[in-house]
């Protein structure tokens, strides 16, 4: 399977296990990793969820080498958001990546080692908090292929990082370290490599304890509303036309071998 889930003392774990692709998110993973959420989001039981990769990696982003051979484009074409969308909390929706359109009612902590990248900081911005361990590096890194966020990195990003910070991260598409993802506001927490499950489910475990219903609502009155979060979604979305006209050609340089390991002076 290439997504684990495991729930302990109100804890769900949802690991995406692709690490020989370096948790890569290709179409049938996107597909578990939505479902993996619905379930924990209908789960009475599960309190906190964690999201994190197998393999001393979180996410490289969406599979470039599925997308570079056409295995993508069903996927892609299922996910189209009509302009009648307005409301992720009634009527739920899977993104390119899987649960970046939900809005869950129930808290979700990014367990972060290594690459956390193009669409994988997408995922990472979808959650509530980040532990980032050393060795970690976030970046737009799609930025050198054409590939447009389209997870909500757009709508998310600029609410995490203050408008100028999001601007620098989505334009250049630069490298970013732990302990500056920390200064940025990025990482909630930063932790030794090798570090950063243990650490998120210890922050989890504590939230496990409080009174529940006070905590949920503060969670859901601390984010936008439902609509402007599809508002937001439903504009980003229309940047999917740029993956047809670029991204599809750029996804097939980086199957080819250009510009791997975050390298934007080849591609």
């Amino acid at each position: 399977m290439t997504v684990l889930v495991q729930t302990t003392a109100g804890v769900t774990t949802i690991t995406i296990n692709r690490p020989e692709r370096r948790n890569a998110v290709d179409p049938a993973t996107a597909q578990l990793l939505y479902d993996a959420f619905l379930a924990f989001e209908a789960d009475a039981d599960a309190q906190v969820a964690i999201l994190t990769g197998a393999g001393g990696a979180f996410c490289s982003g969406f599979d470039l080498k599925a997308a570079g051979a056409g295995l993508s484009d069903d996927w892609l074409a299922r996910l189209d958001i009509p302009e009648s969308w307005n409301d992720p909390t009634a009527d739920p929706r899977p993104g390119p990546m899987g649960p970046s359109r939900l809005m869950l009612s129930k808290p979700v902590i990014a367990a972060i080692e290594g690459p956390v990248v193009a669409g994988g900081m997408e995922l990472a911005a979808w959650c509530d908090m980040r532990v980032m361990a050393q060795g970690s590096v976030a970046g737009i890194f799609c930025r050198r292929w054409g590939v447009p966020l389209l997870d909500g990195g757009t709508v998310r990003l600029p609410r995490i990082l203050g408008q100028g910070r999001a601007n620098d991260l989505i334009l250049t598409g630069r490298p970013v370290d732990a302990d500056e993802a920390l200064q940025l506001g990025f990482a909630n927490q930063t932790c030794a490599q090798g570090a950063a499950l243990a650490v998120a489910q210890g922050i989890a475990a504590d939230l496990t304890r409080f009174p529940r219903a006070c905590m949920l609502a503060d969670h859901l009155s601390a984010r936008m509303t439902p609509s402007d979060l599809a508002a937001g979604l439903r504009r980003e979305w229309g940047s999917a036309a740029a993956f047809q006209a670029e991204g599809k050609a750029g996804a097939a340089r980086f199957a080819a071998g250009k510009g791997r390991s975050g390298d934007f002076g080849d591609i």
